[in-house]
């Protein structure tokens, strides 16, 4: 089989490659070469917010149905909050099943200590009650939101003048053509960011090995692996479920967004994959309106990995200090993580910060925030688990939503064989069902 070296996916893969030789074996240079991951996702993030912003606010002037618009923005709302759910449940069942903290020895938790303090104190900064959290989604300027990519400001911000333009109907009409030119602008820009997408997966990959070690992909791996599991479970079983129940393979669209997945492996950020990932699901079938709205709403609001992620780490800590949390507690948590876990996409370092959050957060303090020190060694290898579910708990609720809403094309999808992605066609090929 001949390996067409100009594809994309085939580039990253061996950019993770090399990366993780020179970490192993030129750790100090592999260090070095982080800069070449944080300056792609600087790339990307220039671009997300304005992309977000056109596309949420074409959407909804196409669909100009303000009745629709709110009918998909609820239902999306809805599925994000029932499966996340789901997330959570799973991660603590896993957890009490598997119990990967329990024996741990937290006696030189305090080596990390000046770490989880960086952590704490930018968890404290960052909303986390109810009404701090409402407060944050209204932006003190547009243009400041914009400017620092704050998602959850910008996704009002786009809602709320995409919602006026549909009540304008034919009066915003020059605007709308005018956005879409803009739009294909800022995607033409993200392929041209995308070129560099292996040198930064690699580069980002050296870093991590270089910086933590080979040895580190095995130390705590119980919780690691219970972690991988856990998300492994939850993308074949219960967003298969999810799947097959609206007519569509989860192994299929798994498939067609393998380029997506393998830069946010390379990366560790969801991010560096919306713009792409996007374009990729109207190539799927989905309609640009659905994209539009759900895609980016679910960045914020539908975090399947974080959720994960979250529910394991705060009961890995409990275990470890020999913590048995009550039921009352442990719903306390979920609900408490509910919360804490819609902010995560607009954090750096997303997880962690959120972890401290969530710690802090819960009622008593019952849970040592400390404790955070016992994952900061593996909490880069965690990361890119919870990103990649992320990113396809995304694309299906996507999927789901075009579907219930018969904004699907099932045609057959097929990509230009001179392209570099080759040639794709869906199993699901078999009527028009768009309205």
């Amino acid at each position: 089989m001949k390996i067409n070296f100009k594809n994309l996916t085939v580039q990253v893969l061996i950019a993770i490659v090399l990366g993780i030789l020179i970490g192993q074996f030129f750790p100090s240079f592999g260090v070095q070469l982080k800069v070449l991951g944080d300056m792609f996702v600087k790339l990307i993030k220039m671009v997300i917010a304005p992309i977000v912003f056109f596309t949420i606010v074409i959407g909804f002037a196409n669909m100009g149905d303000m009745k629709k618009i709110g009918r998909i923005g609820g239902k999306a709302l809805l599925y994000f909050e029932i499966i996340t759910t789901f997330a959570m449940a799973i991660g603590i069942a896993v957890m009490y099943l598997v119990r990967p903290g329990s024996g741990m020895d937290v006696s030189k938790v305090g080596a990390n200590a000046a770490d989880v303090a960086k952590y704490a104190k930018q968890a404290a900064e960052t909303p986390h009650g109810f009404m701090d959290f409402l407060l944050s989604v209204i932006p003190d300027s547009v243009v400041g939101a914009l400017a620092k990519g704050d998602m959850l400001p910008v996704l009002l911000f786009s809602v709320m003048f995409g919602f006026a333009m549909a009540s304008l109907g034919e009066k915003s009409r020059p605007v709308t053509q005018f956005f879409e030119k803009l739009n294909d602008i800022f995607f033409k820009l993200v392929a041209m960011i995308m070129r560099f997408s292996p040198i930064a997966a690699g580069g980002a990959m050296a870093y991590t090995i270089g910086k933590f070690g080979i040895a580190s992909l095995f130390s705590l791996g119980k919780m690691m692996g219970s972690v991988y599991i856990t998300m492994i479970l939850f993308v074949i079983v219960i967003l298969g479920a999810v799947a097959r129940f609206y007519g569509f393979s989860i192994f299929n669209l798994l498939k067609f967004i393998k380029e997506e997945i393998l830069l946010v492996l390379g990366t560790s950020s969801s991010e560096s994959a919306l713009p792409r990932l996007m374009e990729r699901l109207e190539k799927y079938g989905c309609s640009k309106s659905v994209v539009g709205l759900v895609v980016p709403t679910g960045y914020s609001f539908n975090l399947d990995g974080t959720s994960i992620y979250l529910s394991m780490a705060a009961l890995f800590i409990a275990q470890a200090y020999g913590i048995e949390l009550t039921l009352l507690q442990i719903v306390t948590l979920l609900g408490v993580l509910m919360l804490t876990s819609k902010g995560a996409a607009g954090v750096t370092g997303s997880g962690f910060v959120t972890l401290a959050a969530t710690l802090a957060a819960i009622p008593g303090n019952v849970i040592p925030i400390e404790g955070m020190a016992l994952l900061l060694g593996v909490d880069r290898f965690m990361s890119e688990a919870r990103a990649i579910t992320n990113l396809i708990g995304n694309s299906v609720a996507t999927v789901v939503i075009a579907k219930s809403e018969k904004q699907f094309d099932n045609q057959t999808i097929t990509v230009s064989p001179s392209s570099e992605e080759g040639v794709y066609v869906s199993s699901e090929s078999k009527a028009l069902t768009t309205n």
